[in-house]
């Protein structure tokens, strides 16, 4: 009798893509005749290498004497829209604000999308003044121009944010405009930083073929606001662009526009965030570890990278992981010449012969002293300075041994290292608060304990990681996402403190497009 059937099985990894292995394995679960089986599907991907045999787990669909029906897909299907209607206007060209306007596009209201930076290939060339020269450029760098903070910085996607909305239509959405399919399968999908500026400008194609606009090069300097009311915005250019519905998701490191939310009167708030070090370890020492893998020997050719969350408590604070980049390089993701901030990325493949990850201590508002709700902006800034000053300027970072980082002791040299403009000896244990060099000095040697290795000389600890999220909220009505006091302001996305990544801040612009376009949102 035809049927589907949905099962779970285990390979090792190198035959986990293998046609007739996954046939052969469906076939004995199932205690069926493999010529039954017309039809399989991966439905879920991921390795498990807790113990000291790796295997592949792996959910499929399984057609017994039938075929699948097709997988779900995301088409274009665009309804027509008054072209004197007014507009959405989107301020900020992150997957908050595209996938923004790809929403109000499919509820028939026409984007009109403002970046401050440029477009992703003219961005990628103001990449390289950082990288060999240590200029940063002020609106086109890693943080800024078109697709965000994630374009240049690795493009993870996993997410455990399911309340907000359906995340694999992000992933289908998102693989229609050239992302891998793999990314619908892995337990932890990644895209690249080689392949997120192509998706990015497929993206945009998408929105302008449809009737929206983008424009680069657009600073908003000025909000208009009447009656409590948004009217519109103003530009560095001088033009005024009116709209009663303004999206705003500027991403986390605009800090021009909470200085001028604040200077206009529109209430702000502290949050907490992180601040920390990247850490930096030869990819193969972590592999040999991850993969119980003997001293001298490589990772085989069918297990990728391996990577690692690490989480522990100290006292009341939280000190993790984050953004770990396996086969991967650090970024300077400065946004001005007076710091020096680091962040990583890895290409598709995971190919660098470095794993790095920021490791950060948690940050609440009454860590930051006395003052506004600009207070945590204050204190990363500081941080900031002291890493460029400690760095001697053009980009270069402060570094230390980790062990020497423990040992409370001057790094007479460093190992080699995945950052391009270049790493210096300094006393990272001197230059961070006393607070959260303690915290990690508590929290680094159990992380040790958990992955031999990890402790070892070769591990590089650069400073400093502060851009974890934003320090700043901009608070909404949970039923509206309109901003309390302004009506028709959606604050949206990271950089309005409510996503925090690729995927969240993609199913945030979504809900606000929704919301802006009058489909009240759930809680």
């Amino acid at each position: 009798m035809p049927e589907i059937r949905t099962l779970d099985i285990a390979l090792p990894p190198d035959r986990s893509e293998n046609e007739e292995a996954l046939r052969g394995a469906v076939a004995y679960e199932l205690g069926c005749d493999p010529a039954r089986i017309r039809e399989l599907r991966i439905l879920r991907r991921s390795l498990d290498a807790r113990q000291r045999r790796v295997v592949a787990r792996l959910r499929l669909e399984a057609g017994l004497d039938t075929s699948l029906p097709p997988a779900p897909c995301w088409e274009a299907d665009f309804p027509p829209f008054r072209p004197d209607a007014d507009p959405v206007l989107i301020v900020g060209c992150g997957p908050a604000g595209l996938f923004a306007a790809l929403r109000c596009l499919e509820l028939g209201r026409r984007p009109l999308v403002l970046e401050r930076g440029k477009d992703v290939a003219s961005r990628r060339f103001d990449l390289a003044p950082i990288l060999r020269q240590g200029r940063v450029p002020p609106d086109s760098n890693y943080c800024f121009g078109e697709g965000g903070a994630g374009t240049f910085s690795d493009g993870k996607l996993y997410t455990r944010c399911r309340k907000r909305g359906s995340v694999e239509r992000v992933y289908r959405i998102l693989v229609s405009h050239g992302a891998p399919e793999r990314i619908l399968t892995d337990a932890h999908p990644h895209i690249g930083s080689n392949l997120l500026p192509g998706i990015v400008r497929s993206l945009r194609k998408t929105i302008i073929g449809a009737g929206g606009e983008v424009r680069f090069g657009t600073r908003v300097v000025g909000l208009r606001i009447r009656q409590g009311r948004i009217r519109g915005v103003e530009t560095a250019r001088g033009d005024a662009v009116p709209s009663g519905t303004v999206i705003l998701a500027t991403g986390h490191s605009a800090r021009d526009i909470y200085r001028l939310l604040e200077q206009t009167g529109i209430a702000i708030e502290p949050k907490p965030f992180a601040i920390g070090v990247r850490i930096e370890h030869p990819q193969n020492l972590l592999d040999r570890t991850l993969y119980h893998l003997p001293p001298d020997a490589s990772r085989p050719d069918c297990l990728p990278a391996s990577g690692y969350r690490l989480a522990t408590r100290v006292g009341r604070r939280g000190v993790h992981s984050f953004c770990v980049c396996p086969g991967g390089f650090i970024v300077p993701a400065a946004t001005g010449n007076d710091e020096v901030v680091v962040n990583g990325m890895s290409l598709s493949r995971r190919d660098s012969a470095f794993i790095n990850g920021g490791m950060v201590v948690t940050v609440e508002p009454e860590d930051t002293g006395p003052g506004g709700a600009l207070r945590g902006v204050s204190f990363q800034q500081g941080i900031e300075a002291l890493a460029r000053r400690a760095g001697g300027g053009r980009q270069r970072a402060p570094g230390q041994r980790l062990p020497d980082f423990l040992a409370g002791r001057h790094s007479g040299d460093l190992p080699a290292t995945s950052y391009r403009p270049g790493v210096v000896p300094a006393r990272l244990d001197l230059l961070l608060p006393d607070w959260i060099a303690a915290a990690l000095r508590r929290a680094l040697p159990r992380f040790g304990r958990k992955l031999p290795g990890f402790l070892d000389r070769e591990a590089l600890l650069v400073g400093f990681e502060t851009r974890t999220s934003a320090p700043v909220r901009i608070p909404r009505d949970p039923s509206t996402l309109q901003h309390p006091g302004v009506e028709g302001l959606y604050p949206c996305g990271e950089g309005a403190g409510h996503a925090g990544g690729i995927a969240s801040a993609a199913l945030d612009g979504i809900r606000c497009a929704e919301a802006a376009c009058g489909i009240r949102a759930s809680a």
